[in-house]
């Protein structure tokens, strides 16, 4: 199904990231949000034009508000007429459907949806029109939905460059809660800590904090919402992960007091966080890669990852993956490079080479 137009209410990150990316594709885009600030922004971004309510109809609206609004914003599309089709992508979908159901809304021109992309920012100005390229989303019909609506959904999907998977919606909202909402609160709970550290700690963080800390600096409102919305799977991974913290708590205080049989409990916790680890699919899906670390100190001066990269290019090699970790208080910082395991050698001698340091 081609898509000439979309409406896209809410213009967030989501909302105006889809825009920018059907933009790129020439797709007409018209928006809308009870913030008309945020679609000036939106606007000012090249995302689209300001929806006419008065205008024609459109193939297809993108409801991107809270999951607690997806219903209400549905009927009152649906009342006026304002697309062929519609779906919403908030990041659970058990709770709006039903709502939507319970309003009475036609489920035939519905079908749920959720992009699995995002960033710890908010707001139009942090959208990005590749956000979604090469990320799963979940559609979530239900068995009122037409072929029609789900073929539009389809196509919005693949105008967006990410990859429909289709999936039940309570599937869906379980599957989230294990590898998104919960290990959201988890990281808060860690930076929580923080708070009432003392500042020789903070003064001690390294890497690995900031890892483990990233997406607890997103918006707390905006996650209550999220929350809310898929409690009990949510309640369901969060018992599991404190029950295992609190053995892991019992085992070293154990160790504290001089029972070295106590390190059993814990090694058998690290190897279960290894091998989950390893599950995550990597950048092409399945299986990840097992990549090899190739470590540049770096100055943090404009254009020193460039000529890093052009070294990479001269010689051949791909970057897999690549993070920076700074020096507090020093001009340079460590750029951490994943090439794969025989490549290493080639790209180290040529960064000797080159005068880069090579730790």
């Amino acid at each position: 199904m081609e898509l000439r137009s979309v409406l896209v209410v809410g213009t967030g990150l989501i909302g105006t990231s889809i825009a920018l990316a059907l933009r790129q594709k020439d797709v007409r885009v018209l928006l809308a949000d009870r913030d008309q600030g945020a679609v000036r922004l939106a606007r000012e971004l090249g995302a689209g034009e300001e929806w006419d309510p008065a205008g024609p109809q459109a193939d297809l609206a993108v409801i991107a508000v809270p999951p607690a609004h997806v219903a209400t914003e549905l009927l009152a599309l649906q009342e006026a007429g304002a697309a062929r089709f519609y779906t919403d992508v908030a990041s659970v979908k058990v709770e709006p459907i039903a709502k939507a159901t319970q309003l009475g809304c036609d489920m035939s021109t519905y079908v749920a949806s959720h992009p699995l992309a995002g960033r710890e920012k908010s707001g139009p100005g942090a959208a990005r029109s590749d956000l979604f390229l090469g990320r799963p989303w979940a559609l979530c019909p239900t068995d009122e939905a037409a072929p029609e609506a789900v073929a539009a959904l389809g196509a919005l999907v693949e105008l967006c460059g990410a990859n429909a998977v289709q999936v039940p919606a309570e599937e869906h909202d379980q599957a989230v809660a294990v590898v998104s909402h919960a290990p959201h609160v988890a990281a808060s709970a860690v930076a929580a800590r923080l708070a009432e550290a003392p500042d020789v700690a903070l003064g001690l963080a390294g890497q690995g904090v900031r890892d483990v800390t990233r997406i607890a600096g997103s918006d707390p409102g905006l996650w209550l919402g999220i929350l809310s919305g898929n409690a009990a799977p949510v309640a369901e991974v969060l018992e599991a992960v404190a029950q295992d913290l609190s053995e892991a708590a019992t085992a070293l205080r154990a160790l504290a007091e001089g029972d070295g049989t106590a390190t059993s409990d814990l090694t058998q916790l690290l190897k279960r966080g290894v091998a989950g680890h390893g599950r995550i699919p990597g950048k092409h899906g399945g299986p990840a890669a097992a990549y090899a670390v190739v470590q540049v100190v770096i100055g943090d001066r404009p254009g020193q990852l460039a000529h890093l990269f052009q070294v990479c290019d001269e010689v051949g090699v791909n970057v897999e993956d690549v993070r920076l970790e700074h020096a507090p208080g020093l001009p340079l910082g460590l750029a951490e490079l994943s090439v794969q395991p025989q490549a290493v050698t080639t790209l180290t001698q040529a960064l000797h080479e080159r005068g880069w340091q090579v730790p």
